[in-house]
């Protein structure tokens, strides 16, 4: 079937790039996210950089691993190209949700199994523990990175030379002297923010 769709269907598409996704990054969900989003917004224009927001504002906020966000990912590019047309779109988007989720993992299945007993076997040599130590420094700057997107994505919605979202960066100071300031916990202060991003949403539709 797969075949018979073609390569440049949609969903031969995403099992091939959340494929290369699991193979080729390293570092955890924060690592695997810039090339996410390179790939779905900004190559194969599945999402829009503002559902990828959401989609990254959904992954934080329910319980689960960040990672599953490329759940949202498959479903909304499927249900954006609507492969199986109009009438299939949510068929279409569970479909896509199934192969973003099944080929991210898949891999990392193979490698954890096949692998584990190898890496427990180098811990006392210093040869094979650099690489590791200066993918691990490089994951840094991964992160750098997926943090500068999101935030100008956020503050600036409308791109850079648009007005900044003065809202969104109060909610973000106010965050962050919470986290740092009085210890809050992680999740009261999600949902503060969530509560606040609302409230400000609810009264920009009554005004």
């Amino acid at each position: 079937m797969s075949l018979a769709r073609g390569w440049d269907d949609a969903l031969n598409q995403m099992g091939w790039f959340f494929t290369k996704a699991a193979l080729l990054t390293f570092g955890g969900a924060y690592a695997v996210l810039p090339y996410v989003v390179q790939g779905a917004v900004e190559h194969y224009q599945w999402l829009t950089p503002a559902q990828m927001i959401d989609g990254l504002a959904l992954g934080e906020t329910t319980p689960g691993p960040l990672i599953m966000v490329v759940a949202f990912v498959g479903f909304v590019g499927a249900w954006t190209h609507a492969i199986a047309g109009p009438d299939s779109a949510v068929l279409t988007g569970i479909a896509g949700a199934l192969v973003a989720t099944w080929f991210t993992f898949l891999p990392s299945f193979v490698f954890i199994f096949a692998g584990a007993p190898i890496i427990e076997t180098t811990h006392r040599q210093p040869h094979l523990t650099a690489p590791l130590t200066a993918i691990t420094a490089a994951v840094v700057g991964v992160i750098v990175n997926l943090a500068v997107f999101f935030a100008v994505h956020v503050f600036w919605p409308g791109g850079l030379h648009a007005t900044i979202e003065w809202p969104a960066m109060l909610i973000a100071v106010g965050a962050m002297v919470a986290l740092f300031r009085y210890k809050v916990g992680i999740i009261p202060v999600i949902g503060m923010c969530g509560i606040a991003g609302l409230a400000l949403q609810t009264a920009r539709a009554l005004l």
